[in-house]
């Protein structure tokens, strides 16, 4: 069994006014050495794949046809093996 950890983010050329107002109610919570936000998702995902590199190709896959807007997003993939019950 293999997890894959998903990090989609909205490409640097897309303007991403979710995190303009978390940066904004942070300055105004005290955080002024906080200069820029920028806000994504991460996702979890458990593989029963035979190989690391196989559980890759099908999260990749899924942020392809459904978890990414090719359009505007950017997504990595991180995978590493787990024991059958975590």
């Amino acid at each position: 069994m293999y997890k894959a950890n998903i990090t989609v983010t909205l490409r640097s050329s897309i303007l991403d006014p979710q995190g303009k107002a978390v940066q904004h109610a942070l300055t105004n919570l005290g955080f002024e050495a906080i200069d820029r936000v920028r806000v994504g998702k991460v996702i979890e995902m458990w593989i029963n794949e035979e190989s690391a590199a196989a559980a890759e190709i099908a999260a990749t896959a899924a942020c392809e046809k459904l978890l990414a807007n090719p359009v505007m997003e950017d997504f990595s993939v991180e995978v590493k093996d787990v024991p059958e019950d975590d």
